[in-house]
Order: structure tokens, then C-alpha cells, then sequence
């Protein structure tokens, strides 16, 4: 019933409709297209969200992670895989990812990731990393941090980035901590010294008492004759540092007993201890700035520091017939007290025309040190002629020889003195010889062996039997003599010995206090005393009444009465 309501009513419109249509004209109409809504729903934001959240934490860590390196040690005590840090003053740039045996088995490979930020500086050939752990050194202790967190690596990365260099993923990693990092401004320098003394790293620069630097290390030099110590003076005292500087040793306690005398000298108590090392200008007011790496010569003291360049050596010899016992290599050459060089050799040699064993001494000498004399001499000589040897020869032509002489009595050092010795003997001087042979006359001390061996050859010569015998019957009759002084003389000096002790015994009796004689002297000195006094009163009124002698004396008035 519905669908046929429906359907008449449609006809009823439809017929209606017609007629309408039929009155005006119909419209064209656009096809229209129905469209669905679409809705998605909230839940899918939050998985979206935590798929980008994630993508930007792998891609922060991405951006973060840096290169990995691998540091060598000699063992890996103390470092842990994922929780041993690297760090660069004491700042977190790293993490250890792996340990690992090296092929050689010998040391262990660190593998560390690095940040991102500053992995540039850290990848340098220069960088040096080492384990912090609790250390005991000359400087004092360090890393006692690592006692609650555990030890740690850590960088000395240079601070300043080289474009042409290369980058480096594989290091040698130090046993001990720098003692210089490349941070602390400064400068460093080279010493070279034939022996390293009591100077350890660590040992204190000094400059005018003040510590300014410290020795950072030592080393063989390639030719293995020397020690080559690397030292670094902090800014600003490095500028004092010149091409003319001179550094001295100052280590532990110098104590010299030598031809000298006795020298004891020490700069403080902790160069004493662990060593040290001092430095002054030169007397070039004119000299630089010493570059870094600029190396000097490392002296024993400051006085042979300070002393004036002595120029190159020139070798002598000498040949002593006599005993050398006391001379010493080292021993000084002295020529009118002026330090001229040193003994650099001893030993013994045969001459075979004397049929007797001599003792031939090397020794370097200084030209440069005899001043003025050799400067003139320089200019006087001409291209063609050796000066050295020209000097000398002027000098033995008239009495210049070499003499061996007492240095220290207590020690019994000897030394070679040169001088000029009157009515020396000529000599045949080879200018040609190499070395130049300088020649020499016997010691003082040899000298005094020969008078005493002449006294006591005339001693063996004298007629010591004949003397003898003349000395026994001189004896006999000495004893003859005082055998009668015996038997005569001493009774009767005995007997006026006590004669006089009893005329001394009478005298004193005399003498005595309560003696007659002394009682007679005593009255005898009253009396005469009052005689003195008596004469005193007359010449005094004498003086007052001059008239008194003529007329005699005045009566006495008597007071008047009132």
C-alpha cells in the first residue's frame, strides 16, 4: 500500500510537472558528483611522533659520534669497555668501546669513540694520551681523584689546528703523565751535557733564584757521547733566554778537593735532593731571543759558564823522567796562575837511547786564554806560519819549560807549571812536532829528592869508622872528668853550700821582727821623725816673723777682756 501511494503521487507530479514543462522552456543542469568525508583518527599522531622523536636522536647521535681511534699500551690495567672515559681537561671527549691483545703481544689496543666536537684537535700526529692513576713523583702526587672514579685517558691535543696536516687514528700512548702540555705557554729548549749528574724530570730552571721552568726529559744523543736534556721555561721568564744564555748545573752538593784547594758549593735544598739547573745572560747585551729548540751546552758550574769562550784546544805533550805520582787527568795547565788548560792523557813510553821508561802527558791548552799577548802575536805572523807553535817557540828560546809542582799537600795533586826558569839549560825545540813537545826541567819536589840523595851519598863517604873511634875515646875521657868533678869538686861546693846556708840562718836572725837591732832601728826613726817635725815649726814661723831670728821671740798677748 505505501509503494502505491508513492507511485501515485509521483504520477501526480509527474503529470504536473509535464504541464509545467510544457508552459516554459527546461533548464539544462550540471552533472553533480557526491562526494564521501574522510576522517582519520588521533591515535595515529602518536606512533608518528615517536618515529620522528627517534629519527632526530639516531640523527643527533650520528652527528655526534666521531672517528674512532686506537691508543697502544703496555698493559690495560685500570680501563674498562664502555666505561672508561677520555678526557681532555677533564672534560668527557670520549669512550672507551673495546680492549684488545696487539698482534705482537706484547702491548694492548685501546679503541675509543670520540665526540663529534673537537675530534679535529684530537686526531693530530701531536696529541699524547696517557692513564690517569694515583702517581708518586719528584713534583708531588697525582690523580688521587681516581681513587672513588676509577682511572681515565687523557689528551694533550695541540690548540691550534694545521691545515696541511694529516689525520691520525693510531697512537702510542705514554706510561707517564707529560710534564708540559701544549697548552702551557712557554718555550722549549735543548742542553747537551757529557753526564746527566742527579737531574731528573721535573728538575726546577732557575733564574736568579726564582724556579722558571722544569726539565721535561732526557735522552741519548744519536752519537751516544752525550745527554741531551729537554728543558721548557714558562712565559714570560722565556724571553730572558738568549742565543748568548748560559745554562750551568747546579745539582746536589759540589764538593771539589783538588790542586785548588776546597770548594763546597749548593744552590738549595731541593736542587740538592732531585737536581737542577740555572741559567744567566751572557755578557752579548746584543743577543736575540733564542728560538725554540735552540740548543746550548750544559756547564759544570757557573764559573766555567760565565769564563770567556776559549776558542778551539791545541794539544801539547810532555815528557817527564821522574815520578808523576799525584798528576791526575783533569790536572791543571798553569802559566804564572792563569788556568791554561787541562791533562787529557798519562801513560808510559820506553826511550830506548836512555834505555829507560818515561811518562808522556797529553794536554789541551787554550791559545785564546793568553789575551792580549796571543792577539798581537795574530797579527804580527803571517798567513803561512802556525801561531801556536810560533808562540811557543819565542817563549823556550828564552828558559820557557814545563815543571811538575805540589798542588795540594793533604791530597798530594799535582800539577804541570809553566814558567820561565833562569839559567835553563838550551834545548833543541821541534816547532814541527805533533803534538807540539814543550819542554821540561825536573819538580821542586824531585829537586829536594836530590839534594837530600847528595847529602847522604857525602854522609856514606864520610869515615864513619875513624869518626867512631875518635868519638869513644872523646867519650872516656868526658867520663874521666866528670868522675873527678865527682870525687873533688862536689865535696867541697857542698861544704861552702852549707857555710852559706848558716850565714843566711845568722842574717835572718838579725833581721827578725823582734830583734834588738830592730827595735833600735825603730826608736831611732821616732826620734828622728820628731826632730823632722820640730824643724817644720820653726821654719814655719820662720816665715811668718822673719824678725824673730834677730830679737827673738814675741811674748804671747793675751785677749783682751770686754
Amino acid at each position: 500500500m505505501p509503494n502505491n501511494m508513492n507511485n501515485d503521487s509521483d504520477s501526480i507530479s509527474s503529470d504536473s510537472n509535464a504541464e509545467v514543462s510544457a508552459a516554459q522552456p527546461r533548464p539544462v543542469r550540471a552533472p553533480t558528483r557526491v562526494q564521501r568525508e574522510r576522517r582519520i583518527s588521533w591515535i595515529w599522531l602518536l606512533p608518528i611522533l615517536a618515529i620522528i622523536v627517534g629519527l632526530s636522536v639516531l640523527v643527533r647521535m650520528w652527528m655526534g659520534i666521531g672517528p674512532t681511534i686506537v691508543v697502544t699500551f703496555n698493559s690495560a690495567e685500570g680501563l674498562k669497555a664502555g666505561q672508561t672515559q677520555l678526557r681532555y681537561r677533564d672534560v668527557v671527549v670520549g669512550t672507551v668501546s673495546e680492549l684488545a691483545v696487539a698482534s705482537d703481544r706484547e702491548q694492548v689496543e685501546v679503541h675509543i669513540k670520540l665526540n663529534k666536537e673537537g675530534s679535529d684537535f684530537i686526531t693530530q700526529p701531536t696529541s699524547r694520551f696517557w692513564v690517569v692513576r694515583p702517581r708518586l713523583g719528584i713534583s708531588g702526587v697525582s690523580g688521587l681523584g681516581t681513587l672513588l672514579s676509577g682511572a681515565y685517558i687523557s689528551v694533550d691535543a695541540p690548540t691550534t689546528l694545521k691545515e696541511d696536516s694529516d689525520t691520525v687514528t693510531r697512537f702510542v700512548g705514554l706510561e707517564d703523565p707529560p710534564e708540559i702540555t701544549a697548552s702551557r705557554p712557554g718555550t722549549r729548549f735543548s742542553l747537551l751535557t757529557n753526564d746527566l749528574a742527579s737531574i731528573e724530570r721535573g728538575s726546577p730552571i732557575y733564574y736568579r733564584g726564582l724556579t722558571v721552568g722544569q726539565v721535561i726529559g732526557y735522552n741519548l744523543d744519536e752519537h751516544g757521547d752525550a745527554v741531551s736534556l729537554q728543558v721548557f721555561v714558562d712565559a714570560p721568564y722565556d724571553r730572558y733566554v738568549t742565543t748568548d744564555s748560559r745554562f750551568w748545573n747546579v745539582s746536589g752538593i759540589d764538593l771539589e778537593l783538588d790542586a785548588n784547594g776546597f770548594s763546597l758549593q749548593a744552590a738549595s735544598i731541593v736542587s740538592a735532593l732531585i737536581g737542577g739547573i740555572e741559567f744567566a745572560s751572557g755578557p752579548d747585551e746584543s743577543a736575540k731571543k733564542a728560538p725554540s729548540n735552540h740548543r746550548f751546552k750544559l756547564f759544570k758550574n757557573k764559573d766555567h759558564a760565565m769564563a770567556r769562550p776559549d776558542g778551539e784546544p791545541f794539544l801539547v805533550a810532555f815528557h817527564f823522567y821522574q815520578s808523576v805520582r799525584g798528576l791526575r787527568t783533569g790536572a791543571t795547565i798553569d802559566f804564572q796562575g792563569l788556568e791554561l788548560g787541562k791533562v787529557t792523557e798519562i801513560f808510559l813510553d820506553y826511550d830506548v837511547k836512555e834505555q829507560r821508561f818515561y811518562s808522556v802527558v797529553h794536554a789541551e791548552i787554550y791559545p785564546l786564554r793568553l789575551g792580549r799577548a796571543y792577539e798581537l802575536l795574530l797579527k804580527r805572523l803571517d798567513e803561512t806560519q802556525e801561531p801556536v807553535r810560533e808562540f811557543f817557540g819565542g817563549l823556550i828560546a828564552h828558559g820557557f819549560r814545563a815543571q811538575l809542582r805540589q798542588g795540594n799537600i793533604l791530597t798530594g795533586q799535582q800539577y804541570v807549571a809553566l814558567d820561565f826558569i833562569r839559567n835553563a839549560e838550551p834545548v833543541e825545540f821541534q816547532i814541527e812536532s805533533t803534538p807540539l813537545l814543550i819542554p821540561v826541567i825536573k819538580g821542586e819536589f824531585a829537586r829536594l829528592q836530590e839534594q837530600v840523595t847528595n847529602v847522604m851519598t857525602k854522609i856514606e863517604q864520610l869515615p864513619l869508622k875513624e869518626l867512631s873511634g875518635s868519638l869513644e875515646a872523646n867519650f872516656k875521657s868526658l867520663n874521666g872528668l866528670i868522675k873527678r868533678l865527682d870525687e873533688q869538686v862536689v865535696p867541697s861546693s857542698r861544704a861552702a853550700l852549707e857555710a852559706a846556708q848558716k850565714a843566711l840562718e845568722r842574717v835572718e836572725a838579725v833581721l827578725a821582727d823582734d830583734s834588738p837591732l830592730s827595735r833600735n832601728i825603730e826608736q831611732s826613726l821616732g826620734e828622728l821623725q820628731r826632730t823632722l817635725r820640730s824643724l817644720t815649726d820653726v821654719t814655719s814661723e820662720l816665715q811668718t816673723q822673719p824678725s824673730s831670728l834677730l830679737r827673738g821671740r814675741a811674748k804671747d798677748k793675751l785677749p783682751e777682756s770686754r
